[in-house]
């Protein structure tokens, strides 16, 4: 495979990747990129085999989990991938029509991969984030984007003694034309990635050959226009402290509502000024795979990160992030205004 990161200079670190690593990425979560579209194009007839109208997310979840999981082990002896899905309740039925469609799916890559090696595969990502280096993945990060044919991603990193140091995510429908909704899914789609220390670039999705493409978190913010996109599910993150943090900062324009980690492309690429991902319930605690990626690929774009009370997340707690509350993503020049803004409202307290 053609090397498509920047040449890293003078002697790695033990927190800088080697350029395979971030190559070898890519290509796992482009192909289940490839596996996840191809069951969106089928959500009707994997339904009626399942008998189950939310099966064709189950089947993409599983098939793209499977898919990274043996593009790594193709390279790596020992892989340790914390994952989102298990197979131990698929095993209890492995003629199921569940496990028939996600073989299927997977076999658009792997024509010859039996439905146990398949089971075996999803079971790789049963680490339990106890290692000093692992990868984590979320395979479908935004189930409800996916099924209504909206905003999704595959998002993969590696993280080193508590350090995200290689995040690539997969937005399989997100275009790069600005001004396209992002409820109309593209026919290309996105891949963006980034590497400790080495910048945030995008590549189309179904060319991860091509010429990358640096991208860059937005340089000035103009505060009555402010650009900020949430979750669109309202269980997700506070929609209404969203509003009142708006309205303290005098912003007049509503927010941009899109699923999954694709909010932290769309900070990095300067498309919006913020991602606020408040929380709606005491206790909640965010899991590593649903952010890992998507920060790196924002904060290697020159984006803040960090929890809603300006703390860095810490990723060295095992497969949450259980040391922070809540999410904020911006453009440097806003980022200490809204921070200011949930501790003078009060929000999470």
């Amino acid at each position: 495979m053609k090397r498509i990161t920047p040449t890293l200079k003078g002697p790695q670190t033990l927190n800088q990747p080697c350029a395979s690593e971030l190559d070898i990425a890519i290509r796992a979560v482009a192909d289940a990129c490839t596996v996840t579209r191809s069951v969106q194009t089928q959500l009707d007839q994997i339904r009626q085999l399942t008998k189950d109208d939310s099966s064709p997310v189950t089947v993409a979840d599983f098939a793209a989990q499977a898919i990274v999981a043996m593009t790594l082990k193709d390279t790596y002896s020992d892989v340790f991938l914390v994952g989102e899905e298990s197979a131990a309740d698929l095993r209890t039925s492995p003629d199921s029509g569940i496990v028939v469609a996600i073989t299927h799916a997977v076999r658009r890559l792997r024509p010859a991969v039996s439905a146990d090696e398949v089971l075996d595969s999803i079971d790789i990502g049963n680490h339990d984030a106890s290692d000093n280096r692992y990868w984590t993945l979320d395979p479908v990060d935004g189930t409800k984007g996916f099924l209504r044919n909206g905003q999704y991603a595959v998002s993969l990193a590696l993280i080193d003694n508590g350090e995200v140091v290689v995040g690539v995510l997969g937005c399989a429908n997100l275009s790069t034309d600005y001004s396209r909704p992002f409820d109309d899914p593209d026919p290309t789609g996105c891949i963006y990635y980034a590497s400790h220390g080495a910048g945030s670039w995008y590549l189309p999705a179904d060319n991860i050959e091509a010429p990358p493409i640096r991208i860059q978190a937005a340089a000035e913010v103009s505060l009555d226009r402010l650009r900020v996109c949430e979750s669109v599910e309202a269980a997700h993150s506070k929609q209404d402290d969203t509003q009142r943090i708006l309205k303290h900062l005098k912003a007049t324009s509503d927010p941009a509502r899109l699923d999954s980690q694709c909010k932290y492309a769309v900070v990095g690429r300067g498309q919006a000024d913020a991602y606020l991902r408040l929380p709606t319930g005491v206790g909640y605690v965010e899991k590593i795979w649903d952010h890992a990626a998507g920060m790196l690929v924002a904060q290697e774009a020159g984006a803040i990160v960090t929890d809603m009370y300006g703390r860095a997340l810490d990723f060295s707690k095992g497969a949450t992030l259980s040391a922070n509350q809540g999410i904020v993503c911006t453009a440097p020049a806003i980022h200490s205004q809204i921070v200011s803004a949930i501790t003078t409202l009060g929000i999470g307290r």
